[in-house]
């Protein structure tokens, strides 16, 4: 078995470099699959100094999946110069696409959200409220969404049926095409939100 050869870098470069490969591979494996001995052999370096970066491995995961998480707000980003329905089917496919591509993290946080890690629980609210809040910070004038509480309660629960749809559909899309579930999931929010007016 060859490795690959160890390259002296700077700490906040090699970092860097530690989170980028971890991400890489948090999207086609679990975190629990996430070892840091094929972290410090894909990135060339010894498993001590991967703790020295991040302490442990409970604290390399949890800045893995922050960066997921970040990446995931940027990826979802849409372009400022469109109108609010535009913008919000952007961030649809957008949001699909992501999860589609990075299947296996992307199930992962939700599951380490949801099986009482507070540190991860923490960051997928942190990124699920970025992705919501956003649907009324791109529609000030509340074209499309009246910033009320009803209305946030109804965009939370959209948000929680997108990512199940979204995770189901990944796992086995069967016949619905990407398009539809897109009709799909935008239309029920436009749906909701006329039926909480």
């Amino acid at each position: 078995m060859t490795s690959t050869p160890r390259v002296r870098l700077d700490p906040s470069t090699r970092r860097e470099q530690l989170l980028t490969l971890g991400v890489r591979l948090l999207a086609t494996r679990s975190l629990d699959q996430l070892s840091i001995e094929t972290l410090a052999e894909e990135a060339g370096i010894s498993r001590g100094l991967l703790y020295h970066y991040f302490g442990n491995k409970s604290d390399f995961h949890e800045a893995v999946v922050r960066r997921a998480a970040d990446d995931l707000i940027e990826a979802t980003m849409p372009p400022p110069d469109e109108d609010p329905l535009a913008r919000l089917t952007y961030g649809v496919a957008a949001y699909l696409d992501y999860v589609v591509e990075n299947y296996e993290g992307y199930l992962s946080l939700v599951k380490g959200a949801g099986g009482g890690n507070p540190k991860l629980r923490a960051i997928y609210e942190e990124a699920r409220n970025a992705l919501t809040e956003r649907l009324f910070d791109e529609d000030p004038e509340g074209l499309v969404l009246a910033d009320t509480r009803l209305t946030r309660i109804v965009v939370h629960s959209w948000s929680a049926m997108v990512e199940d749809l979204v995770l189901s559909w990944a796992r086995d899309p069967g016949d619905v095409t990407r398009e539809e579930l897109l009709n799909l999931m935008g239309g029920a929010l436009l749906s909701l939100v006329e039926l909480s007016r």
